[in-house]
């Protein structure tokens, strides 16, 4: 039978910025592919548009599809970046976030 495991408390102290936008903006970039058909389903909807109309709709909605997992890839960076130099920042003034970790040695 194996013994419960210790739990240590730790402080995260420091988020390295550019490690949290390489992961945000990979992960919104994403969640941004989720939303293409959306953006399909859009365009498809613009055949019963008066002709003029329809094409400039449907290029809007073709248009977005292939630009919304750009557009969230780069403000998910962006945002990863800000909010984890933000974070540090508060971190060093009221201490940062305690965690319990579970060993097993």
């Amino acid at each position: 039978m194996n013994p419960p495991p210790l739990l240590t408390r730790r402080e995260l102290k420091r988020i390295a910025p550019l490690s949290a936008g390489k992961i945000l903006g990979l992960l919104y970039g994403t969640l941004g592919l989720l939303i293409i058909p959306l953006f399909l389903l859009m365009a498809i909807g613009t055949a019963n548009l008066p002709p003029a109309q329809r094409g400039v709709f449907a290029f809007i909605g073709v248009g977005m599809a292939f630009a919304a997992p750009i557009i969230y890839g780069i403000l998910g960076f962006v945002f990863g970046l800000l909010g984890a130099a933000l974070y540090n920042l508060f971190a060093k003034w009221v201490g940062g976030i305690e965690v319990q970790i579970a060993s097993r040695d």
